[in-house]
């Protein structure tokens, strides 16, 4: 016989109530979207009714919280509670301090460093605009990285057939118009298609020109040989320049053969290539523009004489005219011969210091040799391998180091970012701001005394003199003048003389040049500070071809150069975002067809075939 009470007998079903009601409440709260009396009330009562269960427990079965499944069972509640807990706060961590690992080789989906950094320096917000509806993930996903990296980069996806007046106000065309809006300013980006999604490389450029407040001007020198910048049997500069445009950079051709001088818009000269000398008095301009604070890129192949080496040899540069061999055997990897060195060492530069230890290519190139000069900074850009040496008589096959022959280890310099403080900048300027403050009588007694012993005005100078002591105070002449008491008339007289009466056309003329001068000497000393003259010299051209241009770091080398020679050192310079790459595979139908049988019937034959042996070899 039982010796619990019937009257606890059923009860301990009436436990049921306190969950269903419970759920209730909660899917009445779900639906409605707020708490109503409903949902309240059955919430409340399915509480408690669990509370009462748990207090009148031990009166429905008694002994039930000493038995050991009452123990193992709340191990295991509280054991699946902490586990829901545990993974709860991982997912909680993981969405507030999200971390992707982007495995894929151009780091596609990883915003490039520069798209990085241009987006941390917006100062105001910039929107971009995507008038396509549904929003496509991946477009979403690319705009997400950009805010991820700097809040003042918004987005919003539009479709242009509910919002017509939106799409009215930015003269939207077709579907899939991708704007950026800065401002009052408002630019198109791409359109963008089921077969073209939204381009990092696009979007980062259209920010930088939307963004940037100076348009600079890169003239390429022309007239010698040197790379044309159109498409020309892949040894062109076309896509150089269409890159510097989408960078913002306006690009013409100079030829200083027909104007005497460097336009005075130049923010830098390029000189890619030259097959031919120039002549004296264009090197003679490119000095000039150097000394006068100007920048200059210079890209020279072997077995080539431009006729720079006055221009170079005052920077301590010199090209030995010899072809960079490349023995380490990363290049033979990739399908490249040893002529054509493959960089991965770079030097510690505004230019390179973001590349690690990426690839660069440059094929027949010379080294780039160093001294030091005073006032002249420089630092090495591209460095070769250990492995690689300088060939004196590539001629000669097969290609092997000899010393004796003039052939000179590695490692190699092929490129060199030099920089100088140029206080030529206004000479004129310094010795008379220099002068005038402090010694103002000095300059005026220097040409009196000169012509007091000839003319001898001394006579109408005297009481002329006489007169001004008397009329004007001379504070600050008398103190100069109490060494000598009797020749400090004399002194002090003959420039207030002739300042008033003798000369007075030249004296209004003197004092302003004298009077601002502490003025005239901060502007020259501040403009001397500016006037720094850059020079990067590369021994070869042909990274920057459109055949070259394209493949690996070559791109950033040549747009940070030129960002860097154009004294962009606020902007971003570092590598710039990646085009994926097209990574289909086309097959023939034989390959088609032998894939097919490998994959449905052969493979599978031989997985059971070899389970049937061990089957049999186990019997």
């Amino acid at each position: 016989m039982t010796t619990k009470p019937i009257k606890w007998t059923y009860l301990k079903y009436l436990f049921w109530f306190g969950p269903i009601l419970t759920i209730m409440g909660l899917t009445a709260q779900e639906v409605a979207g707020e708490w109503s009396p409903v949902s309240l009330a059955l919430l409340i009562a399915g509480l408690l009714i669990i509370g009462l269960w748990f207090l009148l427990l031990d009166q429905i079965a008694p002994g039930f919280w000493g038995r050991r499944s009452t123990q193992v069972g709340t191990n295991a509640i509280i054991a699946t509670l902490a586990m829901f807990v545990i993974i709860g706060l991982i997912n909680f961590l993981g969405v507030r301090y999200g971390v992707q690992i982007d495995l894929t080789e151009n780091q596609l989906f990883t915003l490039s460093p520069q798209s990085q950094q241009v987006v941390r320096n917006l100062e105001q917000p910039v929107k971009v605009w995507v008038f396509e509806s549904p929003a496509n993930p991946a477009d979403q996903e690319l705009l997400e990285n950009y805010r991820r990296y700097g809040s003042n980069l918004e987005f919003e996806f539009v479709d242009p057939q509910l919002q017509p007046e939106l799409a009215q106000k930015f003269n939207v065309n077709y579907i899939g118009e991708v704007y950026l809006e800065y401002g009052n300013q408002r630019e198109l980006v791409q359109t963008i298609s089921q077969g073209e999604r939204l381009s990092e490389v696009q979007l980062t450029n259209a920010i930088e020109r939307i963004t940037g407040d100076r348009t600079d001007k890169v003239y390429f020198l022309q007239g010698h040989g040197e790379r044309p910048l159109e498409a020309s049997d892949e040894a062109g500069l076309s896509q150089a320049v269409s890159a510097l445009e989408a960078k913002n950079f306006t690009v013409e051709p100079l030829n200083l053969a027909e104007q005497p001088s460097v336009p005075d818009d130049a923010s830098l000269i390029v000189i890619a290539g030259p097959k031919r000398a120039l002549f004296e008095p264009e090197v003679q301009a490119l000095e000039d523009y150097l000394a006068d604070g100007g920048s200059l890129l210079v890209m020279i192949d072997p077995d080539t004489n431009p006729g720079l080496e006055p221009l170079l040899s005052d920077w301590g540069v010199t090209l030995t005219n010899q072809i960079v061999i490349d023995a380490s055997g990363q290049g033979r990897l990739v399908g490249l011969g040893p002529a054509t060195p493959l960089v991965t060492q770079y030097g510690d530069h505004p230019i390179t210091q973001d590349f690690g230890t990426g690839f660069s290519i440059y094929p027949l190139a010379q080294p780039v040799d160093m001294e030091p000069v005073e006032g002249i900074q420089e630092t090495p850009l591209v460095i070769t391998s250990p492995q690689s040496w300088a060939e004196n008589t590539p001629e000669q096959q097969p290609l092997e180091f000899n010393e004796q022959e003039g052939d000179r280890p590695g490692p190699l310099v092929l490129g060199v970012a030099l920089s100088r403080q140029d206080s030529s900048a206004s000479p004129p300027s310094e010795p008379e701001a220099e002068e005038t403050p402090e010694a103002e009588g000095e300059e005026t007694d220097e040409p009196e005394a000169e012509e007091t012993p000839e003319v001898s005005p001394e006579d109408t100078d005297e009481p002329e003199a006489e007169e001004t002591p008397e009329e004007s105070p001379e504070d600050t002449d008398e103190p100069e003048a109490e060494e000598t008491p009797e020749e400090s008339p004399e002194d002090t007289d003959e420039p207030e003389a002739e300042t008033p009466e003798a000369s007075p056309t030249a004296s209004p003329e003197d004092s302003p040049e004298v009077s601002p001068s502490p003025i005239q000497t901060d502007e020259s000393e501040s403009q001397e500070d500016e006037a720094e003259s850059r020079l990067i010299v590369y021994g070869n051209s042909n990274f920057a071809t459109d055949s070259w241009f394209d493949q690996q770091l070559n791109p950033d080398i040549f747009i940070n150069s030129v960002s860097w020679l154009s004294k962009r050192d606020e902007q971003a310079l570092s590598i710039s975002p990646k085009e994926p790459e097209d990574r289909r595979i086309n097959l023939t139908p034989v390959q088609s067809g032998i894939l097919g049988w490998l994959a449905l019937l052969i493979v599978p034959a031989f997985g059971f075939l070899t389970a049937g042996m061990l089957w049999w070899l186990r019997r």
